[in-house]
């Protein structure tokens, strides 16, 4: 296993033996801002799209290859990006042609989880920026050697967790830091997705013609075409994703950490299952809730699907709860309910703060911004990322062994849990194998 102390010595080491001027190739060093980025798409259908929809926002940007492996998508997604910039993008059905694309500067990934962790490190590797979907990885240790390769290769990552670049959300984390709230005891953080509905039970079947069904499966188990597992549902099965705590966790558990500058847990429990719709097709649990411990502090994570009774009368968000008052966050923007005594507000109240809804389009100039002036600190960098996928994961390996665990996070590993341990490093099917960093 690659370890978070393995890592930090062993690029330490390599940072002290060069200059820095010697690892960063020429081709590496900020540009003009009329200096047109070219990018690759590699996962077409859904938030890949998004992403590549608001890249193209930006100016001076280009879109030169799209990669897919359902024929059906990628041939859409060629003709909707032709439509946007008025020039074809090439098109590719194997993402490592176009990751060796000279063409191609930056590579957006939108592919589900399970792929990330290969695309990523090989894009680094030839020296692409890199742009990816959230979570990071599906696993811890594809998640470490994620973070390590970006560093090696000083890649500049930004991850699609775009509330990071979105003011309001920003604005709520100040207020946070000001010590108004008080002493703050516990951050409550939740999705409750009323319109993600029950998988329904299909049958196994023959992959729909153009796909390359056997590629998409890629690392992932041998398993009979199935269209529940498929494009969007991806998300509700193990082999490929970690269900709503990886796939709205990253982005609400991301704020709390961030409220609270915490990375790393002592501890996390977990309960949960399929409660509400025991019989449908999805693996993942319906409903779930996780608590982390703290120096001083407890986080709650508590999800529902089919349902949207979230905390504070919203369906998602992070709320602060803090001796004088709670401060409450989520996309439509924050407030601060404050706690009573005698009659008096212990703090004052802050009526709604409304967002602007310009997140994702913010978070694509960050990053590109970052492209231009070779800056990697940005809203939703690489160690940001990291840590919340691992934060997100460690609740799912604690709902999977059923108690409480210990977390080592300079080693990544559980403390005397060997079977927990197990829980860490993905097997990848034959011929695809974690890579080499």
């Amino acid at each position: 296993m690659t370890t978070r102390r393995s890592f930090i010595k062993s690029t330490t080491a390599a940072t002290a033996a060069v200059g820095l001027a010697a690892t960063i190739p020429a081709a590496m060093s900020a540009c003009s801002p009329d200096k047109v980025i070219r990018c690759g798409l590699i996962g077409a259908k859904g938030m890949g799209f998004a992403d590549l929809r608001a890249f193209l926002g930006q100016p001076n940007t280009e879109c030169t290859a799209i990669c897919d492996v359902d024929q059906r998508v990628l041939d859409v997604r060629v003709t909707d990006t032709e439509k946007l910039q008025g020039k074809k993008p090439k098109a590719y059905n194997d993402y490592r042609q176009l990751i060796a694309d000279p063409e191609v500067d930056v590579v957006i990934i939108g592919t589900p989880d399970h792929w990330h962790c290969l695309q990523f490190v090989e894009a680094c590797q030839a020296g692409k920026d890199v742009y990816c979907e959230k979570p990071l990885g599906n696993s811890i240790e594809e998640i470490n050697l994620m973070e390590a390769a970006a560093n090696k290769h000083k890649t500049v990552v930004q991850v699609g967790q775009w509330q990071r670049s979105d003011p309001h959300w920003r604005d709520a984390v100040d207020y946070v830091a000001s010590g108004k709230l008080g002493k703050i005891r516990t951050v409550r953080t939740w999705a409750y997705q009323g319109w993600m509905e029950p998988v329904p039970v299909k049958p196994d079947g023959d992959a729909p013609e153009g796909v390359d069904y056997d590629f998409w499966l890629g690392p992932a188990p041998k398993r009979p075409f199935n269209p529940n597992r498929f494009h969007f549902n991806f998300r509700w099965f193990w082999d490929y994703a970690g269900g709503l705590m990886t796939d709205w966790g990253v982005h609400i558990i991301d704020y709390g950490l961030f409220g609270m500058q915490a990375k790393a847990p002592k501890s996390v429990m977990a309960m949960g299952g399929k409660y509400a719709y025991p019989d449908d097709a999805a693996e993942t649990p319906d409903s779930l809730q996780a608590l982390y411990e703290f120096d001083g502090f407890t986080m709650l994570w508590d999800h529902g699907t089919g349902i949207d009774g979230g905390h504070f009368g919203r369906n998602h968000g992070v709320g602060f709860v803090g001796n004088n008052g709670t401060l409450v966050v989520d996309r439509d923007g924050w407030e601060v309910i404050p706690e009573r005594k005698n009659d008096q507000d212990l703090v004052e109240r802050v009526e709604l703060q409304k967002g602007t809804g310009k997140g994702l389009d913010l978070h694509m100039a960050d990053f590109l911004d970052g492209v231009r002036n070779r800056r990697r600190d940005l809203n939703c960098s690489i160690d940001i990322a990291a840590n919340t996928a691992r934060v997100a994961h460690l609740g799912n390996i604690a709902l999977k062994t059923g108690r409480r665990l210990y977390w080592d996070a300079e080693k990544s590993l559980f403390i005397d849990d060997e079977e927990a341990n197990k829980y860490l490093v993905p097997s990848y099917r034959s011929p695809w194998a974690l890579p080499k960093v």
